[in-house]
């Protein structure tokens, strides 16, 4: 029975696929599954609801059409809906509905061709022209990869060269502000968009389609909307943890998240935390999230700080000593957002000052650029602190010199980097005359016994703490 359906279904086929753009055939028809033939019912399966209402709002003309040559005109047709996908240990649910449109109530054949034109085709559609949004900047050859990167960097460039084909799908990147999200997830995008003319690639932020559904409630055009985002081939949503409460926008994406899932149409998300800790999320949407690969993206290292500057200074044509390239990799181990406005910073001082960059443009650089925005405390500036303090020099807490009056005040400079700023112990021990991070561990140890038994200390460390303020 079900040989007899593919049979006259390929027959239907074969007349839509002569009457529609081909764009339209993959979204609309090849996902449908013919079931079994009843005498003259062909019952076919559809992946949803809407699919189903789509189909009867503006290709029931063309699937009378397609019945009458396949079976003749008393063919009748008949959808299996699927309703519930089910999971490993429970089949899909499935609802058996007719075709509600009457041979009398279809289209004719030479109906005006614009009024068929699918949503994709549509230029004029607010907000919804057929522009990828991709930033051509954002690619995989200026994406520096380090451990802190390299299992979203490898899963992006699977997909890039196979979407919607591998198990990561969706992929879901998430992380900290300026780690690199947005860049790595249109570096996938540009590269599908680059290599696969046939592939519509679109990225969008959370707010963005927010604003297009809001807009689409209001003109009452959202089934336009809604058949536009199912024919995407590649869909990239940035930021959706701005979703949260927003009820309706979550359940409309989730009708098309398993439209386009179901298609075997690619979805890529970032978000700035993991999809178990996204609140005012639906649990049914939180778990279509974790479907494919979640990913993290973490601060960068040293070498991957190192790499990135290096990356940046190539591109601008710009050489400086290693000296001020380590002193920056040391220095910043925020974000990559922070670190390259740094460098951007850092180059236009030295064109305006005419001069070349060294360690001192360096540091008064970023010493003016944290102080400026964040209040943030340096290295420097705790260096800075605890040499007035104690009435010795910067060079002195550098030095080698194991005199105690150098000693102290260096471990007390030690044990405020690791307090008050975020540097990792090795890039402390770096600041501090390039010593290695056991002794960092070491006087950090030693003051902290200190502050805990000796009321003297406790009070010179809230003294300096106050200072850095």
């Amino acid at each position: 029975m079900q040989r007899e359906a593919v049979t006259v279904w390929n027959r239907c086929l074969q007349v839509i696929q002569e009457n529609i753009p081909d764009q339209s055939f993959r979204t609309w028809f090849e996902p449908i599954v013919p079931l079994r033939l009843n005498g003259s019912e062909l019952t076919i399966q559809v992946p949803s609801q809407f699919f189903y209402e789509w189909l009867e709002e503006n290709y029931v003309h063309l699937l009378r059409k397609a019945l009458d040559f396949a079976i003749g005109h008393h063919g009748q047709l008949q959808y299996s809906i699927i309703v519930d996908k089910g999971d490993e240990g429970s089949k899909p649910l499935t609802v058996n509905v007719p075709t509600t449109k009457s041979p009398q109530m279809a289209k004719p054949d030479n109906v005006d061709a614009d009024i068929l034109k699918s949503p994709f085709e549509m230029k004029d559609l607010d907000s919804l022209q057929l522009d990828s949004y991709l930033n051509p900047t954002y690619t995989f050859d200026n994406f520096i990869e380090g451990d802190c990167n390299r299992l979203g960097r490898s899963a992006g460039f699977a997909i890039a060269q196979n979407p919607g084909t591998t198990a990561f799908n969706p992929l879901m990147i998430y992380g900290g502000v300026g780690l690199g999200k947005t860049h790595l997830v249109q570096a996938v995008g540009n590269y599908i968009k680059n290599n696969n003319q046939d592939k519509f690639v679109l990225y969008v932020s959370s707010e963005k389609f927010t604003t297009q559904f809001i807009n689409a409630i209001r003109t009452d055009s959202l089934r336009d909307f809604m058949g536009f985002y199912m024919q995407v081939d590649v869909l990239i949503i940035d930021d959706v943890q701005f979703w949260a409460g927003k009820e309706k926008t979550q359940e409309t994406f989730f009708h098309i998240f398993n439209h386009l899932h179901g298609a075997k149409k690619q979805i890529i998300m970032t978000s700035d935390r993991a999809p178990r800790d996204l609140q005012g999320m639906q649990d049914r949407l939180q778990s279509r999230f974790k479907q494919g690969l979640t990913a993290d993206l973490t601060q960068p290292d040293l070498e991957t700080r190192t790499a990135i500057i290096q990356k940046k200074l190539l591109a601008e044509g710009i050489y400086i000593e290693n000296n001020v390239i380590e002193y920056l990799a040391h220095s910043i181990n925020t974000n990559v957002r922070e670190l390259e406005g740094v460098i951007v910073s850092l180059m236009a001082q030295a064109s305006l000052n005419r001069r070349e960059i060294d360690l001192d443009l360096a540091r008064n650089t970023l010493r003016n650029i944290i102080i400026d925005s964040e209040k943030e405390v340096t290295i420097d500036t705790v260096q800075d602190v605890v040499a007035a303090h104690f009435s010795v020099t910067v060079a002195d807490l550098k030095s080698k010199s194991r005199k105690k009056e150098a000693v102290f005040p260096r471990q007390i400079a030690m044990f405020l980097a690791k307090d008050q700023t975020e540097l990792s112990l090795k890039s402390i021990g770096y600041h501090f005359g390039g010593r290695d991070h056991s002794t960092v561990i070491h006087a950090i140890q030693t003051i902290s016994d200190l502050t805990n038994t000796n009321p003297q200390i406790r009070e010179i460390i809230e003294k300096l703490k106050s200072s850095l303020k």
